[in-house]
């Protein structure tokens, strides 16, 4: 049966003393050591196969080095996983483990949650959702630092991060307008979420820079759905004065845009442009043509939050701040000048 190795194993091996051992492997004193031992000693340690005590490391410094991430439904969509990907990156970085628990939007399941992940000793907890959205932070993360991921809490004294909604409808706007498109419509979701606003704020903000303006005839709201975004685009690609480019709320929307513009007999993108948001690539990039997008940052929102969370947790007093991140543009083939 082999014998675990310990830290003296790790000295023996690497020459030094169990002290600098210590420093090397510990991110709070790794400085006190020179950058060159520390890179020997981590690559002996890893040779040797040592692991940290965590229990012990967690009893000296009062952190049990846990994290929790309490999510809705992310778990079980194959659309919003990129931000536990990127929770995940961020707290193995930092010598953290990440405990993810899925409510299913089931609220007393919630709160069963959070209590077993207090009993685990967490840190800290990041509460996510699914999509940027308004909530109300459970009254058991309260008494404990917490972040809130891809929302926004009516708590001010909670740091959160979401999606720049506005940046992205109106880096849209600029895309189609750069193209030569003067008639442009907007597929919008028609519930009243944050993510609805922004983007139709910053699709008008857009095209205003331009001395544009969103005509009422040439915005469409509709369920976020295929089905919705076919009927929405079927109404504007059917009239007389039609539009010649479409920004649609989401890919998913965007891909009923194609289906409508198909029924009627229109080309992608030399009869009319289509840009959607999300950037899913089950969508975006198995339409034809490819769907330009602008892509939601799921991986860098759980990056976020985690390395705030760890702010806050080595700084009580540090700033609590609302973070928005950029959505960048990713151009695929779905955009072209119009043909007049």
């Amino acid at each position: 049966m082999a014998t675990k190795v310990n830290i003296r194993d790790v000295a023996k091996a690497a020459g030094v003393s169990v002290t600098t051992v210590s420093h090397a492997l510990s991110e709070t004193h790794s400085s006190r050591v020179n950058a060159q031992t520390v890179e020997h000693i981590k690559a002996v340690a890893g040779n040797l196969g040592y692991a940290p005590n965590r229990l012990a490391s967690g009893l000296r410094n009062q952190r049990s080095r846990i994290l929790g991430l309490v999510s809705d439904e992310i778990t079980t969509t194959p659309f919003a996983g990129a931000m536990i990907q990127g929770a995940q990156d961020a707290a193995s970085e930092h010598g953290q483990l990440l405990m993810v628990v899925n409510s299913g939007l089931d609220n007393e399941l919630e709160r069963q949650e959070i209590r077993a992940l207090q009993q685990h000793q967490v840190d800290g907890v990041i509460y996510a959702r699914m999509y940027n959205q308004r909530v109300s932070v459970p009254a058991e993360l309260e008494a404990m630092p917490a972040i809130v991921l891809d929302a926004t809490s009516d708590n001010p004294g909670l740091s959160s991060v979401v999606p720049d909604e506005f940046g992205a409808g109106q880096s849209a706007a600029e895309l189609l307008v750069a193209a030569g498109h003067r008639r442009i419509a907007m597929i919008n979701n028609e519930d009243d979420i944050p993510a609805a606003h922004g983007r139709l704020d910053g699709f008008r903000a857009g095209l205003a820079r331009h001395g544009m303006q969103l005509p009422a005839d040439c915005l469409v709201t509709s369920r976020p759905s295929t089905a919705g975004g076919r009927a929405a685009a079927l109404e504007l690609l059917a009239a007389a004065d039609r539009p010649t480019a479409l920004f649609c709320f989401s890919d998913q929307m965007a891909m009923g845009a194609y289906q409508a513009a198909g029924h009627l007999g229109l080309k992608i993108p030399s009869d009319v442009s289509i840009v959607g948001v999300d950037n899913l690539e089950l969508i975006a990039d198995a339409l034809w043509p490819g769907l330009s997008t602008m892509a939601l940052p799921h991986y860098e929102m759980g990056r976020w939050a985690v390395l705030k969370l760890l702010e806050e947790l080595e700084n009580p007093k540090a700033p609590r701040v609302h973070e928005k991140v950029a959505c960048p543009l990713v151009e695929r083939d779905s955009v072209a000048p119009p043909k007049n």
